[in-house]
């Protein structure tokens, strides 16, 4: 498996996902390790107090805590996630994501094939 730039994926052998991307003071970031038109899996790290403001996708996505605690709000309802857990953020529903520490997430978002 094979990344844009012709380099292996991360994801081609075992290892850690968290030690793929580091926190940046005052940032977000992110790093997309697998983009196809079914979908794509995108590590982000986020600096205690920030996150991504609302918005809404047309497309479902899971998010999956792997360092850290962040509020994930969906539809007005605050939800945490933290090590280890998982939420799913529903196509068309507005969300937003305010990391409580510093933060690093998988996003799994999953295209409708019929687009």
């Amino acid at each position: 498996m094979t990344e844009e730039n012709g380099t292996l994926s991360p994801l081609a052998r075992p290892g850690q996902l968290a030690g793929l991307l580091d926190i940046q003071e005052g940032s977000v970031v992110s790093r997309t390790l697998v983009k196809k038109p079914t979908g794509t899996i995108t590590l982000f790290a986020f600096d205690a107090g920030e996150g991504l403001s609302e918005h809404s996708t047309p497309h479902d996505a899971v998010v999956q805590g792997l360092e850290g605690s962040l509020e994930v709000t969906i539809g007005g309802d605050p939800h945490r996630v933290g090590i280890g857990d998982a939420l799913l953020l529903p196509a068309n529903v507005p969300h937003a994501l305010k990391a409580e520490t510093p933060v690093k997430m998988l996003l799994t978002m999953i295209r409708d094939t019929a687009e």
